[in-house]
């Protein structure tokens, strides 16, 4: 069979001359950066490598096209090919997760939950005001009832997963606007188990009565009983939002089906397109067809123009997702990050939740009397890319953390299985054993400053060299 890598090579060559010619740092920039990729462990949960066909699509004239509004009813002339490619991912996204409404507009997963937090405003609150005054449209109401409804808009409540016990900054976290849109509320895990226990998140609920119950996560390493979530939200009428923008291959690739799978449970499920699924960053929404007309105004309501090219690549990489190999690639995720996990904690390493049940794992650095920032960077001198994270009650707080995430979806697409995850693990340990926290020129202990023993970073990256060497990324793709 041809190589696909191998075949775009030349094209790849000639793109970063012609870029050359016009800025060369940037061409010189974007070979280090593969070069980077390619001597790196790369262990962020957030991060993935994207085929070359859907690089590809990312470079196009479609950048060029404004396409304000929806499929066949757009703001700008000539918009037949952008709608083509919006029907194509919106179709790919349906038929893969099984939605009765797919929007592929958004360009993040930011934005794909703002599209989603206004859509359900639009829907449980402006919609019934309208009705009610009898009025269409907003722009039909007078000063004073518009006024009414504005301060409708900012007397909701939302509820979603706490910060430290895994939930994202966009669940309702004050210093974001989501937290800003809202009187917020945060549901936490167990203190324990470190596990979300359904009962106490129901109490809270029944108390709190949100509008959104927003279910989802970027640092928990458990799954969700979806349908669970929904019978909670049921019991206060609130509206089911799910954020599986770390999960979203999982679901795509059939390792979480059934109570696990928040498709059929929630009202809206929001997405990024990269991380676990392997595209272009961008976001998706999808829906009942209840909430469609709403998330289909999107934009203008939050969003900018549609970047046409993202979404062809959306399409590109959605079709990816929907073949055999996908599901074997996302299976191979879960398998190896429960192979990282016990790696890790026959080591001695101290887990958050004491496992995993998806693709990330997260450390608790305090067994190696480190901070998430010491780990963090300690581990990059090793030539092992992290990121830091809180753990739940944190007391080093959300920039210096007591955590490093660690996840498996980008090397599993290098094609690193068990044997290679455990040697990862044994790497891993090592830098962090091998690292010591340096008292701050204050006298307080340090909570950035760090010292890796000597020889440890080369003897680790020698090490890492020999793995990644046997599954090469991009193979066949030249930049000389």
């Amino acid at each position: 069979m041809t190589n696909p890598n191998a075949e775009l090579s030349p094209a790849y060559q000639t793109i970063l001359k012609v870029i050359a010619q016009v800025e060369p740092r940037i061409a010189q920039a974007t070979r280090d950066e593969l070069t980077d990729q390619r001597a790196s462990l790369k262990l962020i949960a957030s991060e993935n490598y994207a085929s070359l066909p859907v690089l590809a699509t990312m470079g196009t004239w479609f950048s060029d096209k404004y396409a304000e509004g929806t499929i066949g009813h757009r703001f700008y002339a000539g918009c037949q090919n952008v709608d083509t490619v919006e029907s194509v991912a919106a179709e790919h996204a349906r038929e893969l997760f099984g939605a009765e409404y797919a929007y592929a507009q958004p360009h993040s997963g930011i934005d794909a939950n703002l599209t989603a937090f206004w859509a359900i405003l639009a829907q449980r609150v402006e919609q019934p005001r309208l009705a009610e005054l009898g009025r269409k449209q907003v722009n039909e109401l007078t000063e004073q009832e518009w006024e009414s409804l504005r301060r409708s808009f900012g007397e909701q409540r939302l509820m979603g997963m706490s910060l430290d016990a895994g939930g994202h900054l966009t669940h309702g976290f004050r210093p974001n606007i989501s937290g800003k849109m809202f009187h917020q509320r945060s549901y936490g895990t167990d203190p324990e188990s470190q596990l979300l226990d359904y009962d106490a998140v129901r109490e809270q609920v029944k108390e709190f009565k949100p509008l959104v119950l927003v279910a989802g996560y970027s640092a928990y390493p458990r799954r969700i009983n979806f349908a669970t979530m929904r019978e909670i939200a049921d019991e206060v009428g609130a509206t089911l939002m799910v954020d599986m923008a770390h999960f979203a291959g999982l679901v795509a690739g059939k390792v979480f089906t059934g109570d696990e799978d928040p498709v059929p449970h929630a009202h809206v499920v929001t997405t990024t397109t990269h991380k676990s699924l392997r595209g272009p960053r961008g976001g998706l929404v999808l829906a009942t067809e209840e909430y469609a007309s709403s998330v289909d105004r999107g934009c203008p309501l939050v969003l900018g123009g549609p970047l046409s090219h993202m979404m062809a690549a959306k399409a590109v990489a959605l079709a990816e997702a929907r073949t055999a190999d996908f599901r074997t690639y996302a299976q191979n995720v879960a398998d190896n990050a429960k192979t990282l996990a016990e790696g890790l904690m026959k080591r001695g390493t101290k887990l958050v939740t004491g496992g995993t049940d998806n693709h990330l794992v997260l450390i608790d650095t305090t067994s190696f009397g480190l901070t998430g920032r010491q780990s963090e960077s300690a581990l990059l001198d090793a030539g092992v890319v992290t990121n830091r994270n809180s753990v739940p009650n944190d007391p080093n707080g959300a920039w210096y953390t007591s955590g490093v995430r660690i996840g498996t979806p980008a090397l599993t697409s290098r094609g690193f299985g068990a044997d290679e995850f455990d040697k990862v693990a044994e790497l891993i340990v090592e830098v962090l054993s091998n690292t010591e926290p340096v008292t701050a020129s204050t006298g307080k202990p340090g909570k950035a400053k760090y010292q890796l023993a000597d020889g440890v970073a080369d003897r680790v990256k020698a090490q890492s060299a020999e793995l990644l060497d046997k599954h090469p990324l991009y193979p066949g793709l030249e930049l000389s």
